[in-house]
């Protein structure tokens, strides 16, 4: 999801902007005059959620839920976590799996804001949790979610701070962690020019397990209570590797040709896919059985980065168009297709698992990165460029080691994967050496589990 969608879908980020801009007063203040610019935006989000359906109709669907009519619960749920999209719905679900172990199937309600974040909690877990849209962020609306699903705890994940909603769980007495936490630096320069603010709403938190020592020092420099942030560590390098994406991915690669060069472009945005074809052509020249795997971030983008392929001459398949022989196992073989989108959602580790080398996008374009963790954990060599601001701690990590490289532009991209397809012994090293950089980063699930269970946050 971009900084615009951001704005549009949190209703409470574009209110907190404008109460940010216009209005310099002290935090009761500011979150009257927040509150009330929300009340304002609502018909704008709801034109906005119409029109963005006409790309995605799931935009359309289940609207009420976004106000917080929701099936109610009458026993209740043991836990309410909120996953805002794909990333960090990702992020979540070994956790969610420990926490479904220790309460069962049901106790667990789970939030995202995106359809492709539903989608992909309703393909992992089914109805083994209870799923809706996350309520906006005003007092009413939180009250009547909270009235109809009364979770005893509540997780949100990564970076979302809702002044009303936190507030709403602090008065009620529900325990408020924020998991996996981190605040990049342009957030922070948002939030620090309204510190009263700020503070006051980070008092609500029970908890806050922060990614890393920089992430916790921003939110003490908020003013989050120093005695109830602590530092846990990257939920994503807990990962989970789904045998069956492998074994498709495995499939896949055998379709395509196992001794051509195949390499990945993951997770890219407008102006990605274009660099992303742009370096296949140079490559051709180089490697001319080379293929690419094209993966666009949003599913409403399928259709036209197909036919920006098409348009390139280049030979195409798409995931979707060939999901009968994916069923057969790749019975047809794939040897003479160059370029091969995956329009389907919930599915990277298929793509990753198929590939020498991996760009993960979001990072040439200034998005902030996506998830880097997923190749290195398949012994896949990273890149990505110069954009990680919300994966830094994964970008160092990776570096440091020798298992990804960072390019500056599009140009250094291609010169890059034209070296690097050329150095199958250096390629087999960065893959080793990001395994032992997921594997030694590890553990931040169990730290935050035995938070959750330590006499601050009972659950």
């Amino acid at each position: 999801m971009d900084d615009c969608d951001a704005l549009i879908l949190h209703a409470d980020a574009l209110a907190y902007e404008l109460a940010v801009q216009i209005f310099q007063l002290d935090p009761v203040a500011m979150r009257i005059i927040y509150t009330a610019l929300l009340y304002l935006a609502t018909p704008l989000v709801f034109l906005r959620l119409l029109w963005k359906s006409r790309q995605l109709a799931e935009y359309r669907g289940r609207i009420g839920e976004r106000f917080g009519f929701v099936a109610p619960r009458a026993e209740g749920v043991a836990v309410w976590v909120h996953a805002v999209s794909v990333g960090e719905a990702l992020a979540a679900l070994p956790l969610i799996e420990a926490l479904l172990k220790k309460h069962g199937d049901g106790q667990v309600w789970v939030t995202t804001t995106t359809p492709t974040g539903s989608a992909r909690i309703t393909a992992a877990l089914g109805d083994r949790v209870q799923h809706s849209y996350a309520p906006y962020d005003l007092p009413d609306v939180v009250a009547r979610f909270l009235r109809r699903v009364q979770p005893r705890a509540v997780v949100v994940m990564e970076t979302e701070l809702w002044p009303n909603q936190f507030r709403c769980l602090a008065q009620r007495g529900i325990a408020l962690t924020i998991a996996n936490a981190r605040l990049s630096q342009r957030s922070f320069r948002g939030y620090s020019r309204v510190p009263g603010f700020a503070r006051l709403t980070l008092a609500n938190c029970t908890a806050i397990a922060a990614q890393s020592d920089a992430d916790a020092q921003r939110f003490l420099a908020l003013g989050a209570p120093p005695e109830r942030v602590s530092v846990m560590g990257n939920l994503k390098f807990d990962l989970d590797l789904p045998e069956v994406q492998l074994a498709a991915g495995a499939s896949l690669r055998n379709a395509l040709g196992k001794d051509r060069p195949v390499w990945i472009a993951a997770s890219t945005h407008e102006e990605e896919e274009q660099a992303a074809l742009d370096a296949h052509l140079a490559l051709l020249e180089l490697y001319p059985t080379a293929a690419l795997i094209l993966v666009p971030r949003h599913p409403q983008r399928f259709d036209h980065v197909w036919q920006l392929i098409s348009d390139s001459g280049l030979i195409v398949e798409r995931r979707t168009r060939s999901a009968a022989l994916a069923k057969a196992g790749y019975a047809q073989s794939l040897a003479t297709t160059q370029v091969f989108l995956g329009d389907s959602m919930g599915e990277m580790f298929v793509y990753l698992a198929a590939a020498d080398i991996a760009f993960v996008g979001g990072s040439l374009v200034d998005i902030g990165g996506h998830n880097v963790l997923e190749p290195a954990a398949l012994g896949v060599p990273v890149m990505f460029g110069p954009h990680m601001e919300n994966f830094a701690l994964a970008r160092a990590s990776l570096l440091a080691c020798g298992a990804a490289i960072e390019v500056e532009d599009a140009p250094a991209l291609t010169a890059e994967l034209a070296v690097l397809l050329g150095e199958p012994g250096r390629r087999a090293a960065m893959g080793r050496a990001g395994l032992g950089a997921v594997a030694g980063s590890r553990g931040a699930l169990q730290r935050l589990l035995a938070l959750l269970d330590s006499q601050q946050v009972q659950i």
